[in-house]
C-alpha cells in the first residue's frame, strides 16, 4: 500500500550518515512519512564520489520513487543544508517546503579558508585516529541514544571531508533565491559561523521564514533534539496537504 503520510527527507551533515536523524525520525514517523537516506560519499554510499549536483539528483530520485505525490518537505542540515539547496532550484516541484541549517555561509572569498581548514584537518587525520576521535567527541557530547549510532555507523569515510571541499567557490544563495516555495532557516543560537548570514539567505527567498535554537549551536538536531523536531513538525504542517499542486517554478 502506497505510504499517503507527506513526506519528509532528512539530508545529514558532512561526515554524517542517516542515523543523525534517529530523534527526528523517531519523533515524527507517526504523522510523517520519513525518509533518511545516506550522502553520496558517505555512509552505505561511502565507495561513491560526491557532488553536490549529483548528490541533489539522487535525492530527486528518491522522492519521486517514495514520496506518494512526488514531492517532500526536505530539511538539510550543514552539507545537507547545500544539497537542500541545489535540490530545490534544480527540482523545485519535488520540494514542498525546504528547511535549511548550518549552510547559510556562502563557501567562497574569506569564508571559503574555514571550508579548506575543516577539509585539511579530516584529510590528513590519520583515519584511527579521527575515528577515536570521533567517537570521544560524539560520546562526550551527547546522550547514548543519539551518539551511540552515529559512532557505530562511523564518521571516517575514504575520502573523508572531500564533499565539504567541494562546495568551495559555489554560490548557494542564487540557488535559494530560484526556489518559489515556502523556506525555513534555522541555525543554533552560538553558531556564530552560520548564523551572522542568514539574514542575508532569508532576504534573497520567496517565502522565507527563520527560527533560532535557543542553546545549540551547529548541530542543533543533535544538541537539541526536541526543539529542532517541533521547529520541522510546525513547520511541515503549515504547508499546504500533500498533494496540492506544486509551485510553478
Amino acid at each position: 500500500m502506497t505510504d499517503r503520510r507527506p513526506t519528509i527527507v532528512f539530508l545529514h551533515g558532512s561526515r554524517l550518515t542517516s542515523v543523525a536523524w534517529t530523534a527526528q525520525v523517531a519523533a515524527l514517523e507517526s504523522e510523517f512519512h520519513c525518509l533518511a537516506p545516506d550522502l553520496v560519499g558517505h555512509g552505505k554510499a561511502a565507495a561513491e564520489t560526491f557532488t553536490v549536483d549529483g548528490a541533489a539528483d539522487r535525492i530527486a530520485e528518491l522522492i519521486a520513487a517514495e514520496a506518494h505525490d512526488g514531492r517532500a518537505v526536505v530539511v538539510g542540515l550543514s552539507l545537507g543544508g547545500y544539497v537542500a539547496m541545489t535540490l530545490a532550484a534544480r527540482y523545485p516541484e519535488r520540494v514542498r517546503g525546504l528547511v535549511v541549517t548550518g549552510a547559510t555561509a556562502e563557501p567562497v572569498g574569506p569564508r571559503a579558508i574555514f571550508f579548506l581548514a575543516y577539509w585539511a584537518v579530516f584529510r590528513y587525520a590519520p583515519p584511527r585516529l579521527d575515528r577515536a576521535a570521533s567517537a570521544w567527541y560524539f560520546r562526550r557530547r551527547f546522550p547514548p541514544p543519539l551518539a551511540e549510532p552515529i559512532v557505530a555507523a562511523g564518521v571516517s569515510f575514504p575520502d573523508r571531508a572531500a564533499a565539504l571541499r567541494s562546495l568551495v567557490g559555489q554560490r548557494f544563495k542564487p540557488r535559494l533565491a530560484a526556489y518559489p516555495g515556502p523556506s525555513l532557516i534555522v541555525n543554533g543560537e552560538y553558531d556564530l559561523f552560520f548564523r551572522p548570514a542568514e539574514r542575508s539567505f532569508a532576504d534573497v527567498a520567496a517565502d522565507p521564514r527563520r527560527v533560532v535554537i535557543r542553546r545549540a549551536s551547529h548541530l542543533v538536531n543533535l544538541e537539541q533534539p526536541e526543539a529542532f523536531t517541533a521547529v520541522v513538525r510546525r513547520f511541515a504542517r503549515s504547508l499546504p496537504p500533500a498533494g496540492a499542486t506544486a509551485p510553478a517554478p
